[in-house]
């Protein structure tokens, strides 16, 4: 079905749009740049949001030019972010069913497209009951690059035979809205962690939040 819009899928980023996850991986950044004394790695956690493992690990190599070991860093994160989980879980984003369910009520197409790796991604939607909500799921670790380039949305408009210019995307991250548009595709921008610059303002089709504002342009 095709929205007053002329808008018949949406494709979702999860992280900093559906699940909080990007508060833990923060956090985890932060433990281990105290534990291996690394300094500036926020700037690094800024660039790395929306990439995937193979293009986090590319920008670590590169921001630290050999000081620091990129496997030992995403090991040793990696093992934190399960440990922060374990200690406080993981929460949805506000309005998150509300929007998924309105959106499903109307016959939209829900897909996602994710940076982190398929088994998290599934894991984490599935503890969290929002699985179901989902027609395809495009992950990280389906392509050689992911955000900024727009591998991960071309695959998951294949995933459905979508057209772009009937689907939109939902993202919270500069490297996500990049891929977005890169394949052609509308990206609402629903903030998170970083603000909209000038750049992220000409990408974007819409700036919107909380969540549930996208129902606005896609309804």
């Amino acid at each position: 079905m095709k929205s007053n819009n002329n808008i018949s899928a949406v494709i979702f980023d999860m992280d900093g749009v559906l699940l909080d996850t990007e508060t833990i991986c923060f956090k985890a950044w932060q433990r281990y740049a105290q534990e291996a004394h690394l300094e500036n790695w926020e700037e690094i956690n800024r660039l790395c949001l929306g990439c995937n493992k193979t293009d986090t690990k590319l920008i670590i190599q590169k921001f630290y030019d050999g000081k620091c070991d990129a496997d030992k860093f995403l090991l040793r994160t990696g093992e934190l972010f399960k440990e922060i989980e374990e200690e406080e879980g993981i929460s949805l984003m506000p309005g998150v069913i509300q929007t998924l369910d309105a959106l499903k009520k109307a016959g939209i197409d829900i897909l996602l497209a994710s940076s982190t790796r398929e088994a998290i991604v599934r894991r984490q939607l599935t503890e969290l009951g929002l699985i179901q909500y989902f027609s395809s799921i495009t992950a990280g670790d389906m392509v050689v690059h992911s955000k900024p380039e727009p591998d991960i949305y071309l695959k998951a408009l294949a995933s459905r035979n979508l057209n772009p210019e009937n689907t939109v995307a939902v993202e919270d991250s500069p490297n996500g809205i990049r891929s977005a548009a890169g394949a052609g595709i509308r990206c609402i921008m629903v903030p998170d962690k970083i603000e909209p610059t000038d750049e992220l303002k000409n990408l974007a089709w819409k700036i919107c939040k909380p969540l549930p504002e996208i129902l606005t342009y896609i309804l």
